[in-house]
């Protein structure tokens, strides 16, 4: 195995600390989402980091959320969710819109002028299909095509992990130039068959003119490339990279879509392109050094444009892997649906990379993987990774002085946003994390090794400025959170490092704020801490969630809407490490290390979704069905059950009196039931089943059959099969009479089908004894 394939094969090795079971006092409820509750009104990834002075700036860039305030739409909201392996849990924010069947639409009204776009989607497993695309009400002769393919990751070899990654991204140009106020309209018509679409956000960008070609370059048409992409480009590539060399000149790629069948292997360059709208190239690896180069290797202007399908931890599926040399300059690339987007390992020193867009990879964005040092990651914007979005990890050697600086992580879908594992005097600062998932945190600070020889945290580590928003996440095999701010002596303690965590804003985390653990259970020490200055806006549980050893001082941490008061401080496991001594110092309110909890709290509340700095959905005030005087709805606030339930959509909510909440069961399963216990033997003569009123939910039939039992597992068929319309101009109602009343305790309806959803879907089930 190669040491590429080994560095890629050890961070899958490494989630393997995800699978060590926790003490049964530390288990909370499983389910997703913390129980209903109030919080502040969340920010969007772009909002947070104007408010605070953080994150990517991308140039002629407006973001709009599918359900945010810049949007309108006849489709079903989702979210917010927080459950490993759901839609909604991964969308920006937790929230997106699907649209489910022809003619609903999102619409967006623009607020900046634009002339480009990008749509971060998701389509079923398996499907590809057109969406059409209207511009202030004239659609386009030509829509978007979205494809499934590059999404739906599984990786059976990290303990827990489910299947992830589901969104994709598709980009284009639009026929003229559009100014505030105009309005983009993406709609399932006719022809749009890959229903449902679920949309999540749209990215317009007011692409400036193409760039020319520099004086004394080297075209890579002049030596045969082709602009169309209709032949393969590969040895046009590198003729025209062989051919600037020895002019000392550097390579032009000229307006067009080239593909580059195999990886490029070089010692320096200097390639440019028309701008990254401009100049496209179709490969999974454009660049493959494997070993150290001279360099610099400069790149800027273009798109790498992959088509991974799935994960591939032998590396050869990155972008740009390997070794760029010394000095080397990455400015403004696009790179979308490879492996990784930049892998770089063996010696890369000095080197900046700059103003990049890396959408949906298969697994990290950038991984400086050992041997690295005086590295810049600045102004960079990251989306929809299949692991962390940005990485320092010291294996073979040490990471020394890389600084991640000013970027935007949105939705990692596996491990972190941002992880530091071992090296020295590395710096995380002034970055946006939005949004984590499964098996991470928004940052890690770790000395987790994966593999040896590895070189543990040393020198200052600097976690400064950074704003992270509904970040951390459930670890499944631990049952257990992750918390926002992560510290993990996994295989060593912190010993010889100082780690400053100043100034860094932690809103609306599900769990906690910062954790402090020694993951691997050994219980080693965290020393060297410093938390100073820090705020948190928000929390589902405590402040701080420590379980090791170790202490630390805190001045000047504020807080507000603090989930749980005290501290959790239990070490792992059993508490047979001891516990971890926070030393207060001057300026901390809003919180406290009192109580001492040793049993990990439920979380109690959720934060509310993004949308632009809207409060998202609210939660509906319940609108309770009138129950007629004298014929009582026996079904009501009785036990439900269901073969199955999507989400947050379970079976109580079809019984709480509340037209407005529903259950839903699993899609695409067919025959599906929805069960209800009368708790005693009732007639029962009529039925009247309810979806909710809004006029977001079009007519659609439903399927079903309703039985009848007194024991729970002898049924009868109090009403055969039969399809029933729910019309929302009639209320979204219908009703079942039984051919003559019968005495039941158990009533259980079996869904064959629906024409709005491939789902069963019940907001309310009445029962009535005439």
């Amino acid at each position: 195995m190669t040491l590429a394939a080994l560095a890629a094969a050890a961070l899958l090795a490494g989630l393997a600390l995800l699978a060590l079971p926790r003490p049964a006092s530390a288990a909370i409820p499983q389910g997703g989402a913390p129980a209903a509750g109030s919080a502040p009104a969340a920010l969007s990834p772009f909002a947070a980091g104007a408010a605070d002075g953080t994150g990517a700036s991308i140039p002629g860039m407006t973001e709009y959320e599918a359900e945010g305030p810049q949007a309108t739409t006849t489709g079903k909201a989702i979210g917010p969710d927080y459950t490993q392996g759901e839609l909604a849990t991964e969308a920006s924010g937790r929230q997106a819109v699907q649209l489910t069947a022809q003619g609903q639409y999102v619409q967006f009204t623009l607020t900046a002028p634009a002339n480009a776009l990008d749509l971060h989607y998701a389509l079923p497993q398996g499907a590809s299909g057109t969406l059409s695309v209207y511009v202030n009400g004239a659609k386009l002769a030509t829509g978007l095509h979205l494809t499934s393919a590059y999404s739906y990751i599984t990786t059976g070899n990290i303990t827990g992990s489910k299947t992830h990654k589901f969104y994709d991204d598709a980009r284009m140009r639009l026929p003229s130039a559009l100014k505030a106020g105009d309005t983009v309209r993406f709609q399932a018509d006719a022809g749009d068959s890959a229903l449902p679409y679920t949309l999540d956000v749209a990215d317009f960008y007011d692409v400036p003119a193409a760039a020319t070609q520099p004086s004394g370059s080297i075209s890579v048409t002049s030596e045969g490339a082709d602009p169309t992409g209709a032949a393969d480009s590969t040895g046009a590539f590198a003729s025209a990279v062989s051919a600037a060399n020895a002019a000392g000149t550097s390579v032009w790629i000229p307006p067009g879509t080239y593909r580059v069948g195999s990886a490029l292997q070089m010692q320096k360059a200097t390639i440019a392109g028309a701008g990254d709208w401009y100049s496209q190239i179709e490969t999974n690896t454009f660049i493959d050094n494997t070993s150290a180069v001279s360099g610099p290797i400069n790149l800027s202007g273009f798109a790498i444009l992959g088509s991974t399908v799935g994960r591939h931890d032998d590396s050869t599926a990155n972008a740009i892997n390997g070794s760029l040399g010394s000095g080397s300059v990455v400015d403004g690339l696009w790179i979308q649906d490879t492996n990784v987007g930049m892998w770089l390992q063996y010696d890369n020193s000095g080197i900046t990379v700059e103003n990049c867009e890396i959408l949906s990879t298969d697994a990290d964005g950038i991984n400086f993987n050992g041997n690295a040092s005086g590295d810049t990651v600045d102004d960079n914007f990251l989306r929809n990774t299949g692991d962390d979005g940005l990485a320092i990890w010291s294996y073979p050697a040490a990471d020394r002085q890389i600084s991640f600086t000013d970027n935007t992580v949105v939705q990692p879908t596996l491990a972190n946003g941002i992880a530091d594992y071992g090296g020295s005097d590395n710096t995380i600062q002034g970055n946006v994390i939005v949004d984590s998932n499964s098996l991470g945190s928004g940052i890690a600070v770790s000395n987790q090794a994966f593999l040896q020889p590895f070189t543990p945290l040393s020198g200052t580590i600097t976690v400064s400025g950074n704003t992270l928003v509904r970040t951390g996440a459930m670890n499944p095999n631990w049952n257990h959170p992750m918390g926002a701010i992560r510290l993990d002596s996994y295989d060593s303690a912190f010993s010889g490092v100082s780690v400053k965590v100043d100034g860094n804003a932690v809103d609306d985390s599900p769990y906690s704020a910062f954790e402090i653990v020694s993951g691997g259970g050994s219980g080693n020490a965290v020393n060297g801490v410093e938390f100073s200055d820090d705020t948190v806006d928000w929390t589902g549980t405590t402040v701080f969630q420590a379980e090791t050893t170790g202490s630390a001082p805190v001045s000047g941490l504020t807080a507000s809407s603090v989930g749980v008061a005290g501290a959790y401080d239990y070490g792992y496991p059993n508490d047979t490490a001891g516990t971890f001594a926070f030393n207060l110092g001057t300026g901390n309110s809003g919180w406290s290390t009192s109580p001492t909890l040793t049993a990990f709290p439920a979380p109690v509340g959720l934060p509310p979704a993004a949308g632009g700095g809207s409060t998202g959905t609210p939660t509906p005030t319940p609108t309770p069905t009138p129950t007629p005087t004298g014929n009582p709805n026996l079904a009501l606030g009785k036990p439900a059950t269901a073969s199955a339930s999507t989400q947050t959509y379970v079976p109580a909510n079809a019984v709480d009196g509340d037209t407005n909440s529903y259950w839903e069961s699993a899609d695409n399963a067919f025959p599906q039931w929805f069960q209800v216990d009368l708790g005693a033997t009732e007639q029962v003569g009529r039925l009247v089943m309810d979806l909710p009123p809004s006029s977001a939910w079009q007519t659609r039939t439903q399927t079903l059959t309703v039985q009848g039992s007194t024991d729970g597992s002898s049924w009868t068929t109090l009403a055969p099969s039969a399809g029933y319309t729910f019309d929302p101009s009639s209320g979204n109602t219908a009703t079942a009479r039984l051919s003559s009343p019968a005495n039941v305790r158990y009533l259980r309806l079996t869904f064959t089908a629906n024409t709005g959803w491939p789902a069963g879907q019940l907001s309310e089930l009445q029962a009535y004894a005439s």
